[in-house]
């Protein structure tokens, strides 16, 4: 099922202009706070009336400005997941997660809620009330209680935005679980590059009330000109297959025929990967380096270099593993005679491969 959204409205210093397709899997909204992003996801859940609205969701419309069309959120279908999990404290889990169900009048499935208990690994928690549950284990009862409504579209809010680290890394595997497992169509709002490079199958970047690229994660997210959220946020994301586990805590990975070894990853031999290899990470030599404690080296072709007014430079490196980005100085672009066609070699510490930046399925 897909999703089609244009938006026009006017706020108090932002000018919302949007339209994009979302096709299946999941479509993040990606670009700084202020950006409109959540605007447009509330508006989608029809929390939100814009001065002018189209919203079609499988060949449904939801809403048409022209048509006078404007469906309440209750006839929507949709499930929403907010930041944080807005579980009723006076309920348990189990009471929670059928809440969903009961609130859009769907029949009782049981075998429809274990399969979601077990697919956000839940299973443990059906007796506990929410003041018992972690951060992470709160957002995971709050997905399952919008999938068990049996949405037709599942919107996520910066799900991850209020935990910290370890929350984040115990809930991100299961939002690519259900982006792989799951029928439900995802919008997902962000504006971690990490988190959307993990989850992302489409991004649409929003910069200003404006959809300023919509794509593969794979190719937008390594676009330096398209980076609303500052040149640090700027990396690649590359498709790779695990190899092999070694015994000094390193796994071989295959990224279209080149080797790299990252810091262990939890998953089995032949797993599918998404790695995001960020620009400040990379470093770049003309010549084959030799003497050096780096593990990862790629021959590659520049392909273009960007600049801005700072002292920075990105340089986009086309390699057999696929696109690549640095981020260097202005200085050593110069000092080197980097120029777009030239072959050089782009190297990278295996240790600057952090575990929230390899997720799994194809990027």
């Amino acid at each position: 099922m897909s999703l089609e959204v244009a938006l026009r409205h006017r706020l108090a210093g932002l000018a919302l202009d949007v339209a994009f397709d979302a096709p299946a899997g999941v479509t993040s909204l990606f670009g700084r706070s202020g950006a409109g992003k959540t605007t447009v996801i509330n508006a989608v859940a029809g929390l939100f009336r814009p001065d002018h609205a189209r919203i079609v969701a499988g060949g449904e419309v939801l809403a048409d400005s022209d048509a006078g069309i404007w469906l309440p959120p209750h006839r929507r279908r949709v499930g929403y997941v907010f930041q944080e999990g807005r579980l009723f404290p006076h309920l348990d889990v189990r009471r929670n997660l059928d809440y969903g169900r009961r609130a859009s009048g769907a029949p009782q499935d049981a075998a429809g809620f274990d399969r979601v208990v077990g697919m956000l690994g839940i299973g443990g928690l059906l007796d506990r009330r929410p003041a018992r549950l972690s951060g992470g284990e709160k957002q995971r009862v709050a997905i399952g209680r919008a999938l068990l409504m049996q949405p037709r579209l599942l919107l996520l809010d910066e799900p991850l935005a209020a935990l910290d680290e370890p929350r984040k890394a115990e809930i991100l595997p299961f939002l690519e679980r259900i982006r792989d497992e799951a029928s439900v169509p995802i919008l997902h709002v962000s504006h971690s590059a990490a988190e959307v490079a993990r989850l992302a199958t489409t991004v649409v970047m929003i910069d200003a009330g404006r959809v300023i690229a919509s794509g593969p994660a794979s190719v937008v997210l390594s676009d330096p000109s398209l980076a609303p959220t500052g040149v640090r946020a700027v990396g690649a994301v590359l498709s790779a297959r695990v190899v092999a586990h070694h015994d000094d805590g390193l796994s071989e990975i295959d990224a279209g025929g080149v080797p790299l070894m990252l810091p262990r990853v939890a998953q089995a031999p032949g797993t599918a990967l998404r790695i995001r290899i960020a620009a400040h990470d990379v470093i770049l030599s003309r010549e084959v380096p030799v003497g050096l404690s780096a593990l990862n080296t790629l021959a590659g072709t520049i392909e273009a270099i960007h600049t801005g007014e700072g002292p920075g430079a990105i340089v986009s490196v086309a390699t057999p593993a696929g696109h690549l980005l640095a981020r260097l100085t202005r200085r050593s672009v110069t000092r080197l005679g980097l120029a777009p066609g030239q072959r050089c070699h782009a190297i990278l510490k295996s240790v600057a491969i952090a575990p929230e930046d390899v997720g799994t399925g194809p990027a």
